[in-house]
């Protein structure tokens, strides 16, 4: 696995945008982060260590042999991964065991609780201090 920041890419960390204080690591595909695929499937499990949110992000496109082959996950700043999908700000205090997917269609981006196939709630979503009233 490797790790992915901005420092690897043309960016530094100084343009990462700080949506979520102090957010955290999470495990992403590269297709992800490369913008090839476009963020489907979000899950969150018991954080690993220090700084990991436990969130797991992986795309429409990825399959069991591209996730099993090294190098195509990736531990990031979960800031930069929002930077390639802002709908992720919204998933950020979810608890662990959440189980989504995104779907994006004429009507909007619509978060889904997989277990139950049901539109979470805009009401649900975390947002960042600096746009609370």
């Amino acid at each position: 696995m490797a790790f992915w920041n901005k420092k690897s890419s043309e960016s530094s960390d100084s343009d990462v945008i700080e949506f979520v204080p102090n957010a955290g690591l999470c495990l992403v595909s590269r297709k992800v982060l490369d913008r090839e695929a476009p963020v489907r499937w979000m899950t969150r499990g018991k954080p690993q260590g220090r700084g990991d949110t436990g969130w797991q992000i992986l795309s429409i496109a990825d399959t069991p042999e591209y996730l099993n082959t090294r190098g195509n996950l990736v531990i990031a700043d979960f800031n930069a991964v929002c930077m390639v999908e802002p709908a992720l700000i919204g998933i950020w205090d979810f608890p662990e065991g959440s189980d989504l997917m995104l779907h994006k269609d004429a009507a909007g981006i619509h978060v889904i609780d997989v277990p139950t196939n049901r539109e979470i709630p805009v009401d649900r979503f975390f947002v960042p201090p600096q746009f609370r009233a």
